[in-house]
C-alpha cells in the first residue's frame, strides 16, 4: 500500500496530515509512503526529515495522487484533488460532510472511500483519534493570545511602584475542549475568569481550572458530549442572563458550535454596546457564521469600540503542534482500518461507521446521504 501526503491547497493551511515520526512508523510497519515536495514546509518539517524516515519525496501533486492507495489529508479536497484521487483509493480528512454533501457525491461517483477526522465517535475507544479535540485544544489556547495581544491593558494584576493594576476579567461561552483550554490559559496568564456552558455537568471542570461558573437559566444536555440545539425563546433567555457577565468582561471568548448547523447567536449587539470601550471579543465560532451578531467572519474589526476578532482556522495558526497532534489522531484511525498491509472497512464496527463517508461508489452515512440527495440530515 503507497500512503500519499499532499501539500495542502486551501487558503492559508500550514498544517501537514503526516509528520515525519509518523511517516516513520508506517514505513517501519512495511508502508511505502511519498509525501509532496513541500509538504511539512509550513509546519517547520522539511523532506529531508521526511526522507530521513524512509518516506519518498513526489516532485507534486498529480504524480502523488496518481500513485496513491491511501490519501491522508487536512482540509477536505478541492474538486481537482477528488478527480486526481484514483478509483479503489481512500482518503482520510477534515471532509465536513454535513456542510458540504456535494463532496460526498463526487467522492462515490469518484469510487474513493473516504473517511472524515471530523466524524469520530465520542467514545472512550476513538479519543486517541478525536481530531476535533486536540485542533479544538490549539484553538483554545490561541484564542486567549490573540485576546491578550488585541486587549489595551495587562491580564494579571501587577504591584507597582505607580500602584495596583487590576486582573483583566475573561468570559469563556463554551466548556467544550476549546473553552476549557481558553479557560486554563486565561488563569495561567493571572486573569479572573468565568465560564458559562449549556451542560451543567461542566461546572465542575469549569471550577476545577480556578474560574467561576455562570448557571444557565436554561439546560442543554445534547447527544454525545455535545449541547443540543436551543429554540430561539431559549437562547433570547440565556443571553439575557448573560448579559451583565458580558459588560462586566473585558474579554469575551466564544466557543459554541452545534455540529452541521450555524453557530447558536450569544452576544447580540446590543451586548457588544454595553462592554467597556477597548474590551475584546474572539469569535471561535466564526467559521460558522459566529457566537456574535457584530462578528465579520474572517475579520478583525471595531464594533461600539469593542476589538471582534473572527478568526478562520486558528489551529493553522500554529501548525507545528497542531500538524503533531493532528498526525498521531490520523495514524491512530488509519491503524484502526489498515490490516496487515490492506484497508479493512468493518462497518458492525461503531468507529469505521461513524467515520465512513463513501464506500463502493455510494455514500453510506446515512445523514449525508439524506442532505446530498436535498432531504433533511
Amino acid at each position: 500500500m503507497n500512503v500519499a501526503v499532499p501539500k495542502e491547497s486551501a487558503p492559508g493551511e500550514c498544517r501537514v496530515a503526516v509528520t515525519p515520526d509518523i511517516a516513520g512508523r508506517l514505513v517501519k510497519s512495511g508502508l511505502q509512503v511519498s509525501v509532496e515536495s513541500g509538504a511539512g514546509a509550513a509546519a517547520g518539517f522539511l523532506d529531508d526529515a521526511y526522507r530521513n524516515e524512509g518516506a519518498t519525496i513526489a516532485p507534486d501533486a498529480a504524480t502523488l495522487y496518481g500513485g496513491g492507495d491511501f490519501v491522508l489529508k487536512v482540509q477536505r479536497p478541492n474538486a481537482s484533488e477528488i478527480a486526481g484521487l484514483r478509483k479503489g483509493s481512500a482518503l482520510i480528512a477534515f471532509l465536513q460532510p454535513l456542510m458540504y454533501p456535494a463532496d460526498a457525491s463526487a467522492l462515490a461517483k469518484q469510487g474513493v472511500t473516504s473517511f472524515s477526522m471530523d466524524a469520530i465517535p465520542r467514545i472512550s475507544r476513538a479519543q486517541s483519534m478525536d481530531a476535533l479535540s486536540s485542533q479544538s485544544t490549539v484553538a483554545g489556547y490561541k484564542s486567549v493570545l490573540l485576546a491578550a495581544n488585541a486587549l489595551p491593558k495587562f491580564f494579571p494584576m501587577l504591584m507597582t511602584a505607580a500602584g495596583m493594576i487590576r486582573p483583566a476579567r475573561v468570559l469563556v461561552l463554551g466548556a467544550g475542549v476549546a473553552g476549557l483550554q481558553a479557560i486554563a490559559t486565561a488563569h495561567r496568564l493571572g486573569a479572573v475568569v468565568t465560564g458559562f456552558d449549556l451542560r451543567a455537568a461542566t461546572k465542575e471542570q469549569v471550577e476545577s481550572l480556578g474560574a467561576s461558573f455562570i448557571s444557565p437559566p436554561i439546560t442543554g444536555e445534547g447527544s454525545g458530549g455535545y449541547a443540543r440545539e436551543l429554540t430561539a425563546d431559549e437562547q433570547a433567555a440565556n443571553r439575557e442572563a448573560l448579559g451583565k457577565a458580558v459588560a462586566d468582561s473585558d474579554v469575551v471568548i466564544t466557543t459554541a458550535l452545534v455540529p452541521g448547523r450555524k453557530a447558536p447567536l450569544l452576544i447580540t449587539d446590543a451586548m457588544v454596546k454595553a462592554m467597556r470601550p477597548g474590551s475584546v471579543v474572539v469569535d471561535l465560532a466564526a467559521e460558522a457564521g459566529g457566537n456574535c451578531e457584530c462578528t465579520k467572519p474572517g475579520e478583525n474589526i471595531d464594533a461600539h469600540d469593542v476589538h471582534i476578532l473572527g478568526p478562520f482556522n486558528v489551529p493553522s495558526s500554529m501548525p507545528q503542534h497542531a500538524s503533531q497532534l493532528y498526525a498521531k489522531n490520523v495514524n491512530a484511525l488509519f491503524t484502526h482500518l489498515v490490516k496487515d498491509g490492506a484497508l479493512n472497512v468493518d462497518m458492525s464496527d461503531e468507529i469505521t461507521k461513524g467515520v465512513c463517508i463513501t464506500r463502493d461508489g455510494a455514500i453510506v452515512n446515512e445523514a449525508v446521504a439524506k442532505l446530498a440527495t436535498g432531504g433533511a440530515a
